[in-house]
């Protein structure tokens, strides 16, 4: 401060002794000396005027940086961290394959019903995200334990090949299957429907929803199965 001070103007010897008692006050002192001295006060609000200049000055550089970093980092790819939230996570479907049982067999024993575990999900579009939670695999991974609404919904299509399947009524099952610490994975959730559609469709679409709340622990995992 004293080598600015300097620089703006010449010190007169009472701003000098204004100094020279400001540098040797105690913590917690009287300031009445100074406060009665007009040349001390004048010395004090040039000094107040100074380090507030300085202190903006230091504020916007930091501010211009940070935008700079964000702007790059956006720019090249890479998203900026994100802090800790509440868990959650949406994926989206992509296309299946279920007629290949092999890839059901590692998840374990499903109902006869839905045996067909889905291991396909987008986990990285603009529909989906991820928070405070792991994906892979076809299997969402509980990293915070806490009490979670799960759900899912899944659109079945069948197409009308022939009069067999126009007068079939196929079931349609969907299952929230829930991985724990046992070998087995458990059955969390089952949704059924039995549809039959007109005759002159080309396609009978049907979705089925589900959704329950429940008490997950960390390490848990769940995947969906269907028919």
């Amino acid at each position: 401060f004293l080598f600015q001070l300097k620089a703006q103007a010449p010190g007169s010897a009472e701003e000098l002794r204004c100094l020279q008692v400001i540098n040797q006050q105690q913590e917690g002192s009287s300031l009445e000396e100074l406060i009665s001295n007009q040349s001390c006060l004048k010395l004090a609000n040039t000094i107040k005027a100074y380090v507030a200049t300085v202190t903006e000055n230091i504020i916007r550089r930091s501010a211009v940086k940070e935008a700079r970093r964000s702007f790059f980092n956006t720019s090249e790819g890479q998203v900026p961290p994100k802090t800790a939230g509440k868990p959650s996570a949406h994926l989206t479907l992509r296309p299946q394959n279920l007629a290949r049982d092999g890839n059901s067999k590692r998840f374990g024993n499903l109902s006869q019903s839905c045996r067909h575990a889905i291991a396909r999900w987008e986990d990285s579009t603009i529909h989906s995200h991820l928070q405070n939670i792991t994906y892979r695999d076809g299997r969402l991974r509980v990293n915070q334990a806490g009490k979670y609404y799960v759900y899912s919904q899944i659109y079945f299509r069948y197409p009308s090949d022939g009069a067999s399947a126009r007068v079939s009524v196929p079931q349609l099952v969907q299952c929230i299957n829930w991985k724990t610490s046992y070998s087995q994975p458990i059955l969390l959730l089952k949704g059924v429907g039995t549809k039959c559609w007109a005759p002159e469709a080309d396609y009978g679409l049907h979705a089925l929803y589900q959704g329950g709340l429940f008490e997950l622990k960390a390490g848990d995992e769940l995947f969906v199965s269907v028919s």
